[in-house]
């Protein structure tokens, strides 16, 4: 937008008649540029301030000096007020006028100023500029104005349009979109934009707040809701008391008396639970019994597993053993389980692929995990997913 003035001679042709400065106005220019290229802008105000255009070209180098000044001056309202005075110029190049009505309406949008921001988006897009930066700019217009039903579409449609480009999406943009979709109660797009961040940044950390986030949001059956926990203690995101008691409270409400009782002892282990809180310790106090007795009744199980004529007896088995971390002998009752039938196919091939994974069969699990599409399982399998190629890459770079 500004060439260097002092590159400038008095008859500069372009196409058009020829543009002229005057002797002076170049010399007061050109020292005002000096000042601005050693970042001076106390020198740079006063030269810039003296200036005295006589034309419309030395009027528009005036202006685009007035709004370099505030560029680095961080002034965002002589920014925009600079950018009104350029536009007022005839000697602005085409060229340049898309972009700069989109930075005007960024600048209107940083005062305060959204119908005035939204009108330089308008009129950008008249002149051809429509980027990604303007889709989420206009969802951001709508997110100050308490709009979120009108932001989501523009925030989505960036998302798309960003993927699409080949080019990371900005994990604030993920972050908005998660909240967006948290208001509209879309806990599938939940889950789907958790992953895709999780796939970008995946420390304990990361994975914590994702599963505990969702599972608080979305209404997940109990098992779905194990599962998660599982994978939660996988990536060693257990970090509170909540966290533990939560965990064993629901696999003792799912009968896994020994991963209750194996996970309140982790807990003590890691210093998150002790042994004078009374819920925990009642709980323990219960399932150590049980958990003997549901270690007993294995070999019992699995007879009447393999005498079935559907699956039910199987998958029962097949979730015992995965709440004993038992993997492998899990992967024979769960494929015994969707060869006889009669099951949620979902939820076999869900823990079919948590099994596999957990015995370090990752193409395996990837396969299993993709034929469950139905619901809570599909979030279940996507996040183990997930992690599964988190895994990869972990062995990838070692």
């Amino acid at each position: 937008m500004t060439a260097p003035v002092s590159a400038k001679k008095k008859k500069i042709v372009v196409a058009g008649p020829p543009i002229t400065m005057s002797d002076s106005f170049r010399a007061s220019a050109a020292s005002a540029e000096t000042a601005l290229k050693a970042r001076d802008t106390t020198t740079a105000a006063a030269r810039i301030g003296a200036l005295s255009p006589t034309s419309d070209f030395e009027a528009y180098v005036a202006a685009a000096m007035r709004y370099q000044l505030a560029v680095q001056r961080r002034d965002v309202q002589a920014q925009r007020i600079a950018l009104t005075d350029l536009f007022k110029s005839p000697e602005l190049p085409k060229a340049e006028a898309p972009r700069l009505r989109y930075i005007a309406g960024y600048l209107s949008f940083m005062v305060g100023n959204y119908d005035d921001a939204t009108a330089q988006l308008d009129y950008a897009k008249t002149l051809g500029y429509d980027g990604i930066d303007a889709t989420m700019l206009r969802a951001d217009i709508a997110l100050r104005r308490n709009k979120p039903k009108e932001a989501r579409p523009l925030l989505r449609e960036a998302l798309v349009r960003q993927r699409a480009s080949g080019q990371e999406v900005p994990l604030a943009w993920i972050d908005r979109a998660i909240s967006l979709a948290y208001q509209a109660q879309d806990f599938n797009e939940v889950g789907a934009l958790y992953r895709e961040r999780l796939a970008r940044t995946a420390s304990p950390q990361d994975w914590r707040s994702a599963l505990t986030n969702y599972m608080s949001a979305a209404d997940l059956e109990t098992q779905a809701q194990l599962d998660l926990y599982r994978l939660q203690a996988a990536n060693g995101a257990m970090a509170s008391e909540r966290d533990y008691q939560a965990y064993a409270q629901l696999a003792e409400k799912a009968g896994f008396f020994a991963e209750a009782k194996a996970i309140i002892e982790a807990g003590r282990k890691a210093g998150k639970l002790t042994a004078k809180q009374a819920a925990t310790s009642q709980l323990l106090k219960t399932v150590t019994p049980k958990a003997t007795k549901e270690i007993a009744g294995l070999p019992a199980m699995a007879k009447k597993a393999a005498a079935a004529s559907t699956g039910k007896e199987a998958l029962a088995l097949g979730d015992n053993y995965v709440s004993l971390a038992q993997f492998p002998q899990a992967v024979e009752q769960y494929r015994l389980a969707l060869s006889k039938g009669g099951v949620d196919a979902g939820r076999v091939n869900a823990r079919l692929g948590i099994a596999l994974a957990r015995s370090g069969d990752y193409a395996g699990a990837q396969a299993a995990l993709a034929q469950a599409t139905d619901s809570d399982w599909a979030s279940v399998a996507g996040f183990w997913s997930t992690w599964i190629d988190q895994q990869n890459r972990k062995a990838g770079a070692a």
